[in-house]
């Protein structure tokens, strides 16, 4: 895969983000294979947060807000740009 496939399919689940980090283009798309793994990440937390009684209302709007940065994530991979997501695009997992 190229670089810009493997980034679009980084956003796309977890299998995804694996299929994206093993079979494409690793250093190319380094920026966004970082992008969704911290999406994924924050997708888990906000899905444990949504079991625990009165915090869940919270939770549903973090959901909210981590589904839009998927989005703006996703539309950076299809135009090739490396632009951060809000707040949370500035952690670097992967070096």
């Amino acid at each position: 895969m190229d670089k810009k496939a493997t980034g679009i399919v980084a956003y796309i689940t977890l299998i995804g983000w694996l299929v994206a980090f093993f079979a494409g283009d690793r250093e190319g798309a380094k920026f966004h294979l970082n992008q969704a793994l911290v999406l994924v990440i924050a997708n888990v937390i906000v899905g444990v947060l949504g079991v625990i009684p009165f915090v869940n209302i919270v939770a549903g709007i973090l959901g909210i807000f981590v589904f839009v940065c998927w989005i703006i994530g996703l539309i950076a991979a299809c135009k090739e740009e490396e632009k951060e997501i809000p707040l949370i695009g500035g952690i670097k997992i992967l070096k």
